[in-house]
């Protein structure tokens, strides 16, 4: 869908302008202005984000055009999953699940939940803090402290890729106005030629300021925004799977540990508490 609305944002202006009676060509046809906005604001870009950094950004530059992974429905499955563990590790022990953390693909608890299970960093960040526990006896404080500062590493890591496209944002503006006095100066430079050339140069640099800033307002900055509420619900999936973990750790019943991880979740993708204890009484401890 964001696709579809930075295509309307494009028609919105440029087909009100030509409502308005004006000339489209004036602007597709200044094929310069454009070497001039998105080539000069693309090195921009690639000067300032080191190599490790630009991969990362780039990987995930399709991510608005997807639909968010973190669902309702996917919310809902990793309270079933981390329940399904709980009750599990009550009947037998730590010791009981130390296979399903130490091999998760070959689990035949996280098996059941595939939008956990294909999510390798949420399986690396709920099992390895599991690990903790079960083969080094760590205590509920210290798995709260260590997944917090994961939480966190996380956080700061994905706010980098939105953080970049906010600062060519900002940057071009000014890159319309560069090329805005550059158009200006060939105007002058031609301001004892006929009219309508005059025109037509002071037409082009004016297009450049407009580029500039339809690219800042209209496609860059929702951009980057969208990127940030994706994560903002990437950390609450995180902030879930912690608040789960740790409120079990510290003796809650498994059903209370659960019940205290969903209300961690925002509303738009909480799951109802009458429907998920419906779906958590279908399950069973497994066989020894």
């Amino acid at each position: 869908m964001t696709a579809v609305f930075l295509v309307l944002v494009s028609v919105c202006v440029f087909g009100g302008f030509m409502l308005e009676g004006g000339p489209i060509h004036a602007i597709y046809s200044v094929w310069q202005e454009y070497i001039i906005i998105f080539g000069s604001s693309t090195a921009i870009f690639l000067a300032m984000c080191p190599g490790k950094v630009l991969k990362s950004i780039l990987a995930n530059l399709s991510r608005p055009f997807k639909e968010s992974p973190y669902t309702m429905d996917c919310f809902a499955e990793s309270l079933q999953m981390m329940y399904e563990c709980f009750i599990n590790l009550k009947r037998g022990g730590m010791l009981s699940m130390e296979k399903d953390v130490s091999e998760p693909s070959s689990s035949t608890i996280f098996a059941k939940y595939p939008s956990f299970l294909n999510n390798h960093h949420a399986v690396h960040f709920f099992c390895d803090s599991l690990k903790l526990v079960i083969n080094y006896n760590s205590k509920p404080d210290e798995i709260e402290t260590v997944m917090n500062a994961e939480i966190d590493a996380h956080h700061a890591e994905a706010a980098i890729g939105p953080g970049a496209i906010n600062r060519i944002a900002d940057a071009m503006p000014a890159v319309g106005i560069v090329a805005a006095v550059l158009g200006v100066i060939i105007a002058m430079a031609h301001i004892d030629g006929p009219p309508s050339e005059l025109g037509h140069k002071v037409s082009a640099a004016l297009t450049g300021t407009l580029l500039g800033i339809l690219a800042a307002y209209g496609y860059y900055q929702p951009i980057a925004q969208h990127i940030e509420y994706l994560n903002a619900d990437e950390s609450q999936y995180y902030q879930m799977l912690k608040e789960g973990l740790v409120s079990y750790l510290n003796g809650a019943e498994p059903l209370a540990s659960v019940e205290i991880a969903r209300r961690t979740i925002f509303h738009y993708n909480r799951p109802s508490g009458a429907a998920l204890e419906d779906a958590l009484m279908s399950i069973k401890p497994r066989s020894k």
